[in-house]
């Protein structure tokens, strides 16, 4: 099982490998917001400051979004995803293996580039290493959540509205815990008990969300 598990994620990397310009979409969308945003609202350092913990982890939400409808279309169109339900081994086992490599593809380059966004926003520097702490939790939360509902979507054309309305409430919790230590952090202040919450939901979905992406598809397919 483990080998099947190696394999699914080998070939998804191949995939994006091949596809190499989507694997710069997240990191350009962190670009332009760090950019942007000052010229837009202030330049001021104290203000852009007090705004990028928030600022950081919705564009970090967006960016997982606006990747997750690909996840599995192509499987779905070209029926790979029906000779994974023919694969001798568990259904979820191998759907975890293809959100492991969505994560490695969008959340590495968010965690590679957000202390850069950071320092762009003047976010104060003891704040930094709880934010790529909250990125390292959240985004394989975010990339769990999202395929539940690329998986609920892939029998759509332009499923990424539905998909939108799907996935957006439940990633609230995490944009709330995660903003929530990074502001505290900034101010000084204890965040063990919001970190303990976010590996708490890790775990949860990493138990429970290959389930429902597995169940998810055998209805799109149905």
């Amino acid at each position: 099982m483990l080998g099947a598990f190696i394999s699914i994620i080998q070939r998804d990397l191949l995939l994006a490998y091949r596809r190499r310009a989507d694997l710069m979409n997240p990191v350009l969308f962190y670009v332009i917001v760090a950019t942007l945003f000052p010229l837009g609202v202030s330049p001021d350092a104290e203000f852009l400051g007090r705004l990028a913990p928030g600022l950081v982890w919705v564009t970090t939400l967006l960016a997982a979004l606006i990747s997750m409808e690909s996840i599995f279309r192509q499987d779905f169109e070209d029926g790979s995803i029906e000779q994974l339900l023919l694969n001798p081994h568990p259904f979820s086992l191998l759907i975890l293996g293809k959100v492991v490599a969505h994560w490695l593809i969008t959340g590495v380059p968010m965690l590679l580039i957000v202390p850069v966004m950071a320092m762009l926003l003047h976010m104060p520097v003891q704040a930094v290493p709880v934010l790529w702490i909250t990125i390292l939790l959240g985004t394989p939360i975010l990339s769990l959540i999202g395929a539940i509902g690329a998986a609920l979507t892939a029998g759509f054309r332009g499923g990424g509205v539905l998909l939108g309305l799907l996935v957006l409430p439940l990633y609230v919790p995490v944009l709330i815990f995660a903003s929530s230590a990074v502001s505290a952090a900034a101010d000084g202040l204890a965040v063990s008990g919001q970190l303990a919450m976010l590996g708490s939901g890790l775990i949860l979905a990493l138990v429970l969300a290959p389930l429902a992406i597995s169940a998810s598809l055998k209805i799109s397919m149905s």
